[in-house]
């Protein structure tokens, strides 16, 4: 799936009912537990170490954690933070990268259609991880499905605009001018649920803005229409964060254990954006493009393709497992600093024409970042 993961999937305070946590903010061991409903029988983690992190199963979340949330293990356990955390790294970089290979190496002009294609790849995993027994999903019904739809409006928009900005610009921009997420959020906290941020955070906000303007303006490959869906990425994402808490109480009542854990909702957001992205594909034209072009004739398009979905649902699995492994401040702080080589990856692998302004511009950024992370653990 897009790359709006990692903006998702990294720590936020749960007062409010949200599952997808906004970067750099922190989850504590009782919100994690009170989500992904810890009592729920039949849920398990996936043998040697492939933990199923979209809904936390009774034996990880049952285990004592000491005071900074960090998780207690015996002698034969000391690898699993570093598995894990290897694991979560590998998955989120892999995907961006791969997402921006198929997007922009092979010229794959269809976004809509390669949303479509992860978003099925994801289902039929989901659906057959489910059928042996492996993860515990809820029984969708059409009220959940009604309560769901306006989210799912807005999630399909998300991963559409994260596709087409990553299309036009190139990887360390489209990870910097993320932080408006960030911005947008907070503000959207501060007048629908009252939730004042520390000094610190806006502190760490607008250098964060500082360093997207900077680096808009020194970008010697700026491209108006990316810079465009990137922003309105930046809104969807932040609209998908505020409303998801305010569906989340409601839809829970329409499902037999009375919580819905991520997993669930991972099949159902997916599920749901299979008839959006029909209609979209029909509406745009995607499918005359799709049965002429050449690119969808070569192998390794689709393994790439393949992979990039693969490791985009990894990253629900993944998050996870290194969540429970180690703990909320851990596992914020490498999120903020895994942009890092994604960035200068991206600047590597794709030859990206860079100017020293720029440079410092992203670096700027990506620091801004760990600042921030570190502002919302205080």
């Amino acid at each position: 799936m897009s790359d709006f993961k990692l903006d998702l999937v990294i720590g936020e305070d749960f007062p409010a009912p949200g599952f997808r946590p906004e970067k750099g903010e922190t989850i504590t061991g009782a919100a994690v537990s009170k989500i992904f409903g810890v009592n729920s029988a039949g849920r398990r983690a996936i043998s040697d170490g492939f933990y199923r992190g979209n809904g936390a199963d009774s034996d990880s979340v049952g285990h004592p954690n000491d005071g900074n949330g960090k998780r207690e293990h015996g002698s034969g356990k000391k690898s699993g933070p570093l598995i894990s955390g290897t694991a979560y790294c590998i998955s989120s970089c892999g995907m961006i990268l791969l997402n921006k290979i198929v997007l922009s190496t092979y010229n794959f002009n269809a976004g809509i259609s390669l949303m479509f294609y992860q978003n099925l790849i994801s289902c039929l995993i989901v659906a057959a991880l489910s059928f042996c027994g492996v993860v515990s999903v809820e029984k969708l019904n059409w009220k959940l499905v009604r309560v769901w739809i306006p989210v799912n409006v807005v999630f399909v928009g998300m991963l559409v605009s994260g596709m087409y900005s990553l299309k036009y610009i190139n990887i360390a921009m489209v990870t910097i001018l993320k932080n408006g997420t960030n911005i947008i959020t907070a503000i959207g906290e501060l007048y629908i649920f009252r939730k004042h941020q520390n000094q610190k955070v806006w502190t760490a906000m607008f250098l964060m803005i500082i360093s997207a303007i900077s680096g808009g303006i020194t970008d010697l490959s700026f491209d108006s229409m990316g810079y465009t869906w990137q922003i309105m990425n930046c809104f969807l994402t932040a609209s998908y964060s505020l409303t998801l808490r305010k569906v989340m109480d409601k839809a829970k009542q329409f499902t037999r254990s009375g919580s819905l854990n991520e997993i669930s909702m991972v099949l159902l957001n997916n599920l749901l954006c299979l008839p959006f992205g029909i209609i979209l594909i029909l509406v745009f034209g995607e499918w005359e493009y799709i049965i002429t072009t050449d690119v969808i004739k070569l192998p390794m398009f689709w393994v790439v393709a393949t992979a990039s979905g693969l490791l985009g649902l990894a990253i629900s699995f993944t998050s996870m497992w290194f969540l429970h492994q180690t703990g909320p401040t851990t596992y914020s702080l490498v999120g903020s600093l895994n942009k890092i080589p994604i960035s200068f990856a991206g600047l590597v692998l794709f030859k990206v024409p860079l100017s020293l302004p720029n440079f410092f511009s992203i670096l700027f950024g990506l620091f801004a970042g760990i600042f921030f992370a570190r502002a919302k653990m205080s």
